[in-house]
């Protein structure tokens, strides 16, 4: 078992899975992709992970739908929400720990944003 912090990502995106994953194993995380929702939630259930990237608009759903669940289900867990289309920001339970990053996403704000990771 490592004791690397582990990152999902639920994305559609495949290239913007494989930049975020490439940088993030660089930075010694472990990553797992996973490009529907249901998948996602699996991968969310089984490997508990520190960090979730979460789209919204999957193609089998809208995963910010299910954003408040997953932070009270997974309290441990940091939530970022991402999309390009900059849909409402649902309302989050007071402990979440969340931010929103909108799409194109840039390697210098993942570095501000996550040094405390």
């Amino acid at each position: 078992m490592s004791d690397s912090k582990k990152i999902l990502i639920i994305d559609d995106e495949t290239d913007l899975c494989l930049l975020l994953k490439e940088y993030f194993l660089r930075k010694s995380y472990d990553v797992i992709i996973s490009h529907t929702l249901k998948d996602g939630k699996a991968q969310l259930s089984s490997k508990k992970p520190d960090i979730l990237f979460l789209d919204n608009n999957l193609p089998d759903g809208t995963g910010w739908q299910d954003a408040p669940s997953f932070a009270e289900n997974f309290p441990g867990t940091y939530i970022v929400l991402i999309s390009a289309f900059h849909p409402s920001v649902p309302v989050m339970p007071l402990n979440a720990k969340y931010r929103v990053i909108e799409k194109p996403i840039g390697m210098a704000d993942l570095d501000k944003q996550f040094s405390a990771f």
